[in-house]
Parts: structure tokens; C-alpha cells; sequence
């Protein structure tokens, strides 16, 4: 588990890798993306981040981004922020 204070004090490179999270540009240029946590079907975590951001920004999102992955309890982040959990429908059995 990832304490609040590990995840805000540890800088980023080293808490992804501790973490086992793979950053990865994302291809979605809308001003209003901020980032996505992507979990594969073998069980790798992908942030995902938009490209050209400022340092702060990328830095605070993925840090966000990371507490709601790991349950790890901080502060919900201002308006415009908004996180969404997307999960995909369990697979269907044949038959």
C-alpha cells in the first residue's frame, strides 16, 4: 500500500517504477483529457498522459491519477477535474 505521503514526497520516475506503472504518451489531444490509469489484461498499469502539458500538471494529474488506482486517500482535485471508472463487462460465457 502507498501512503499519502509517499505518493506526494517520491519523486515521480521512482514512484512509477516502485509502483510497476508504465507511462505512456497519450494520442487524445482534447484540452480536456488529463490522463487515464489503463489496466491490461495481464495485469500492467498504464498511465497514460497527454503530451505538451506543463510539468505541473502532468506531475499533479499523474499523482492523482495514482491515489485513486491505489485507494490511496487525498483530496478530490478542483473543477474542472473529474475522474471516471470505466470498467469492462465481464467476459461472456460460451456456449
Amino acid at each position: 500500500m502507498i501512503s499519502p505521503t509517499r505518493l506526494l514526497d517520491t519523486p515521480l520516475p521512482q514512484l512509477l517504477n516502485e509502483a510497476s506503472v508504465i507511462l505512456v504518451d497519450s494520442s487524445i489531444t482534447d484540452r480536456g483529457f488529463f490522463g487515464a490509469v489503463v489496466q491490461r489484461k495481464g495485469g500492467e498499469l498504464l498511465l497514460a498522459m497527454p503530451a505538451g502539458r506543463s510539468e505541473l500538471e502532468h506531475d499533479t494529474v499523474a499523482r492523482y491519477l495514482l491515489a485513486q488506482v491505489f485507494d490511496v486517500d487525498l483530496p478530490q482535485l478542483p473543477a474542472p477535474f473529474v475522474t471516471s471508472e470505466i470498467s469492462s463487462p465481464a467476459p461472456r460465457e460460451q456456449t
